[in-house]
């Protein structure tokens, strides 16, 4: 049995770039393709932050490399790309993960900021998808997963851009796995619920609104981020070989409920 579960979702001599992997979620799923013996590349604005997950990946007996980006610029990802495929060949998973948000009551949001945010889930997901895209077409093979999350439909209270951006996410995902169906490469979007970071729950979630939370999720906690882990290696893996265009919910249920 555990010859046909190690055969059937065998990630080991892949090369995953995951961008935003520096970050609380992306961080996570990082360290879990190391562990499933995939080569890693940590890619982050914020290099330390990347470092430290690399060098996490690193102590655990896995191979990383981290890498600063611009996930909103081509010539970043370009760069990036050379890079990934210098040190290990190819690249064979992108997790597109980057992304800013903003409390700003609906009124008061200023364009600067709203261009910001949709472009950094919006904008670095399509670019994303086009710079590593190709090199997947081009070797007929390759695993997108892009980050949605439980804002996209219907949007979340507070967080207007981005809910916004997230709801691009997932359309851009349909479109690709659409455009891509036949050519070996299968785009998704993987739906989170509330995992909240510090940030998050210092600008977003106050007593009440975590009470909300909890009381529209039927296992009525957060998510823990390894509990995203086994969506993502299933994605990656060609287990979900029929699987494109697909948006897989880790939310304890938040999006079945009503009330």
């Amino acid at each position: 049995m555990s010859n046909y579960l190690e055969g059937l979702f065998n990630l080991k001599g892949k090369t995953a770039a995951v961008i935003g992997g520096g970050g609380h979620l992306c961080g996570e799923m990082a360290r879990a393709f190391g562990r499933a013996g995939v080569s890693v590349a940590v890619l982050d604005l914020r290099l330390s932050k990347a470092e430290d997950v690399a060098e996490q990946i690193k102590a655990e007996g896995g191979k990383a490399l981290a890498l600063e980006i611009d996930a909103t610029d081509g010539e970043s990802h370009k760069v990036n790309l050379a890079k990934i495929i210098e040190q290990f060949g190819q690249v064979d998973i992108l997790i597109n993960g980057a992304g800013i948000n903003a409390p700003t009551p609906v009124l008061d949001i200023p364009k600067q900021e709203y261009l910001d945010i949709i472009d950094s889930h919006f904008g670095s997901t399509l670019i994303g998808s086009q710079i590593f895209g190709t090199h997947m077409l081009d070797n007929g093979k390759g695993s997108i997963i892009n980050l949605s999350s439980a804002s996209a439909n219907p949007p979340l209270s507070k967080a207007f851009s981005y809910s916004a951006a997230k709801a691009a996410v997932l359309n851009i995902t349909k479109n690709l796995a659409r455009e891509w169906g036949q050519k070996g490469v299968r785009v998704n979007a993987l739906r989170p619920g509330f995992f909240p970071t510090e940030w998050s729950q210092e600008h977003f979630i106050d007593e009440a609104r975590e009470k909300a939370i909890h009381g529209h999720t039927p296992m009525a906690r957060y998510g823990q981020p390894n509990e995203l882990v086994g969506a993502v290696l299933w994605l990656a893996s060609d287990a979900a070989g029929f699987v494109t265009g697909a948006e897989i919910a880790v939310d304890g249920g938040f999006s079945c409920m009503t009330i």
